[in-house]
């Protein structure tokens, strides 16, 4: 008998999120009285992971990210979770030096033997990150789903937060945007072998230009775009900036294969959620627009501003790392709405 993952959950990887307007609500009255002055990145922003600093100069990060699967097959999950969660590492600029695993798993529903194949994946993921997969943690449950708890290492100076970006930066993405669309097309059984494999490259593709993006001081925020889509990802780094983003349509970078189904209407439910929370921030979102702008990713690409001074240095950068990228648009003076696309 075939397992198909996805029909055993009711959304799909990062699309189970919850929508950033109930999390700010639950994280509303949970303010720890005591203060950590070692503590350089918690939850008081929106950034991809907490930042404690050490004595010598170190700091370590610490991150989890798990959900509900993306794919049917089980080793090929494990492989995206494990990418997904160590993405929230390099988003940091740092280094990754070890995992420890979070299942659940529902016992009466699927063999015991499909759940090793999703740690089998992510053990995969993490020997071509160089870390361990030392352990974790299982727990019996009504749907699947599985992720990684990591720690990284990164110097002080070379932190880098999702919402420093200075005026006139250049933004700059490594992956482009349609993941959403076609998990969505794989889990309503229209998604080809070949679209299949487009899927998983992108969503297997590890994230690890990050850490040499950090040692270098022109790069301004980084962040990972995930479950709140594009626009939801660069809203949280411009929040508190007082500055605007103009993002270039032509210049965001859309699957090929994803373009069909979006005219097919073939996208996540989260995607319209994402769009009812950001749409009041956004100019320029017009017809089908919606779909990719907020399509939520799973695994996607570094999202990051570079000073203008040196984006002829950052292309020759990241040309040398054969790094896949798309110049997007330029963060501006404050503007009507916090993203203009145009």
């Amino acid at each position: 008998m075939e397992i198909k993952l996805t029909q055993f959950s009711k959304a799909s990887g990062c699309g189970c999120k919850i929508a950033p307007a109930v999390l700010e609500e639950i994280l509303s009255g949970c303010k720890q009285d005591l203060t950590f002055t070692n503590l350089l990145v918690g939850n008081e922003t929106k950034d991809d992971a907490a930042v404690f600093e050490l004595e010598d100069g170190n700091c370590i990060i610490s991150t989890t990210d798990f959900f509900t699967p993306i794919v049917d097959n089980a080793f090929d999950f494990g492989k995206i979770s494990a990418t997904n969660a160590i993405s929230d590492i390099y988003a940091m600029g740092g280094k990754p030096l070890m995992a420890v695993a979070i299942l659940g798993w529902p016992v009466d529903k699927i063999p015991t033997a499909v759940a090793q194949q999703v740690i089998k994946g992510a053990q995969a993921i993490c020997s071509i990150a160089g870390i361990p997969l030392a352990g974790g943690h299982s727990v019996d449950t009504q749907e699947p789903l599985f992720g990684l708890a990591v720690t990284g290492i990164v110097k002080k100076e070379h932190l880098k937060r999702n919402n420093s970006v200075k005026e006139n930066d250049v933004l700059y993405l490594t992956k482009p945007l349609g993941i959403g669309v076609l998990s969505t097309a794989l889990k309503r059984g229209l998604l080809n072998e070949s679209d299949y494999i487009t899927l998983l490259e992108h969503t297997t593709n590890l994230n690890s230009v990050g850490e040499k993006l950090g040692t270098l001081s022109y790069v301004n925020a980084i962040t990972d775009v995930t479950g709140f889509g594009f626009a939801g990802h660069l809203l949280e780094m411009l929040s508190n900036s007082g500055l605007s983003a103009v993002i270039q349509k032509q210049s965001l970078p859309l699957i090929e294969s994803a373009k069909g189904f979006a005219q097919q209407f073939v996208f996540p439910d989260n995607t319209t959620r994402n769009y009812n929370d950001q749409v009041k921030h956004i100019e320029g979102m017009t017809d089908l627009d919606f779909i990719f702008y907020c399509d939520p990713q799973t695994s996607g690409g570094l999202l990051f501003s570079v000073s203008a001074e040196q984006e002829e240095t950052m292309d020759l950068f990241l040309k040398e790392q054969n790094q896949f990228v798309a110049k997007v648009g330029k963060i501006v003076a404050k503007r009507d709405k916090d993203i203009v696309f145009v």
